[in-house]
């Protein structure tokens, strides 16, 4: 792919279809929402409001460090809390897509509404991308960011026009782009994170006390898979739980699972064969350090036919 082509005709076309109107983007700090504000940036300047909204289901630290990353850029970003209404809106459901349905419209119709209506703005953008589409379309996997491809006319069901800048690339392209751009690593090599956050690794109900269980085994994991050069490595904590012995007492303890991959484009995966120091050692590490996890597994399943995130 031609790298400086892609950027200037994006950059020109979305001069061209946001004239002199506002704009306005959700950042998250992945790649993929990185890229966009980036591009989003250059081609309309201070015309484009970025927001990153903290929905209590990102990793330890992350809002802040999402936005002073950009402030470093000279990309102004407000963090905006809607933590409430994200765990609101969670309590008490289980079933997967209920779940990616209540981020979603927390998301759009009340949360990042209100901010679109707040600024006036007349267009959004989003960092779709090609598998994203593609994975909606056929059925595999809900993504929060699919909507006028699901037949949702967004002007007339919140009020503003999507605007898709990656729509053509999978994340190895964006990667590419990213760097092309000099975007700092921190973010052009950063793993897939996704729009749903932790919501997605936690099997069940997502509360307050076992989203802080799976953060902090995300913590560990990351820490210890950060050398492993493997595409995405992630923790999920299961709904059921596992007899386990702590201080010579019986506990019914929460159970963590390890996955690990190698892909190119997240379309098919394969898990990562990780030596057996290092499984011990994320397995020592997450039971001793977390409070209540009694087991920890590690993932075999490629995909298909296991998607890479839970939920």
């Amino acid at each position: 792919m031609d790298c400086k082509k892609f950027v200037e005709g994006q950059i020109a076309q979305i001069r061209q279809t946001v004239g002199q109107a506002m704009a306005i983007n959700a950042l998250s700090g992945g790649v993929d929402s990185s890229l966009v504000t980036v591009l989003a940036h250059r081609a309309i300047g201070d015309r484009l409001k970025t927001v990153f909204i903290d929905s209590a289901l990102m990793r330890e630290g992350e809002p802040k460090r999402v936005v002073d990353t950009f402030a470093k850029m000279g990309i102004p970003v407000e963090l905006v809390d809607a933590r409430e209404e994200f765990l609101s809106a969670l309590a008490g459901l289980t079933d997967p897509e209920e779940k990616r349905q209540a981020v979603t419209d927390t998301f759009y119709s009340k949360v990042f509404g209100r901010l679109v209506k707040e600024s006036g703005a007349k267009f959004l953008f989003h960092g779709t991308i090609l598998t994203d589409i593609e994975e909606t379309v056929a059925g595999i996997k809900r993504q929060h960011n699919i909507l006028s491809q699901l037949g949702i006319d967004t002007e007339q069901a919140y009020g503003y026009t999507v605007v898709e800048p990656l729509k053509t690339l999978r994340k190895d392209g964006v990667r590419d782009v990213s760097r092309f751009l000099k975007m700092p690593p921190e973010i052009a090599e950063r793993i897939p994170f996704p729009g749903p956050a932790l919501a997605t690794r936690v099997v069940g109900e997502v509360t307050r006390e076992r989203l802080a269980t799976v953060r902090a085994a995300t913590a560990i994991v990351e820490e210890e898979l950060a050398d492993s050069g493997a595409f995405q490595y992630l923790a999920v904590l299961l709904s059921d739980r596992a007899t386990g012995i702590r201080d010579n007492k019986r506990e019914f303890g929460q159970i963590i699972v390890v996955r690990c991959i190698e892909s190119t484009d997240a379309r098919t995966a394969t898990a990562t064969e990780l030596p057996w120091d290092k499984l011990n050692r994320l397995c020592s590490r997450i039971v001793s350090e977390i409070p209540d996890v009694s087991r920890c597994l590690y993932d075999l399943t490629p995909k298909p036919p296991a998607t890479v995130e839970y939920i």
